[in-house]
């Protein structure tokens, strides 16, 4: 009988996700909500279909209230419990923090890290930092989770990302690329590929109006996490 997946910073049980894989079949996530945490097996992370990335919108959504950790000094691989090793990756939406395990089984990310990697963030532009900075004090930052005050820094001292924000135009983009991207390497009746399609569709026509709701980020507080007020503003229309 297989174990229960550990978290390699609380070294909980996680729970263990099946999405949708590209080119046919499933793939199992691990994911720690407590930790805001997933493990990726080898290759994990760039096989996720399109459609399971709106699924993992919903179970984030869904998700968004349970009680949250940091992260600890030192993460343990959950398959060989050798520690992880911290490095850098650069992608469409710039920098993020990703954990590997020297032995090549796999490595953890954020849900914010796994954001910057996908292209569902953009960065943050000076003017908006300082008119952020106004209203708040602190904000997360999208890449690592580590708390900056945007008054002092316009990037995160911990990892040194620039400061992103999830929202809708960002996560149009992303999605239509991967939609595209399925299209191209899938088979033409593939039902995943043609709801891609129709989503996005309908994704083009409600554009301007997901515009007037990014005011709602106006309203934020102290502490403000950018990835979950914009995770909550992007599922409001993705239910549309």
């Amino acid at each position: 009988m297989t174990s229960t997946p550990r978290c390699p910073s609380c070294l909980g049980p996680t729970e263990v996700h099946r999405f949708a894989a590209h080119g046919g079949g499933t793939l199992e996530l691990d994911l720690c909500f407590a930790c805001q945490g997933m493990w990726f097996d080898p290759q994990e992370n760039t096989r996720l279909a399109p459609a399971a990335v709106l699924e993992l919108f919903e179970l984030l959504h869904r998700r968004r209230g349970d009680a949250h950790r940091p992260l600890a000094m030192r993460l343990q691989c959950p398959r060989c419990d050798r520690s992880l090793e911290a490095g850098y990756d650069l992608a469409r939406g710039g920098r993020y923090r990703t954990y590997r395990c020297a032995s090549g089984h796999g490595r953890f990310s954020t849900f914010g890290a796994f954001m910057v990697e996908k292209g569902f963030v953009r960065h943050l532009s000076s003017l908006e930092i300082e008119a952020l900075a106004q209203r708040v004090g602190t904000i997360q930052c999208t890449a690592c989770g580590g708390a900056v005050d945007i008054r002092r820094d316009h990037a995160c001292p911990y990892c040194r990302s620039a400061l992103s924000l999830l929202d809708p135009r960002a996560v149009d983009e992303a999605l239509e690329r991967h939609a595209d991207a399925a299209r191209r390497d899938a088979a033409p009746t593939n039902p995943h590929e043609l709801a891609d399609a129709l989503v996005a569709l309908e994704r083009s026509r409600s554009r301007a109006q997901r515009e007037e709701q990014k005011e709602r980020l106006s309203s934020s507080s102290d502490g403000l996490d950018l990835l979950w007020a914009g995770a909550e503003l992007i599922w409001t229309f993705l239910r549309r």
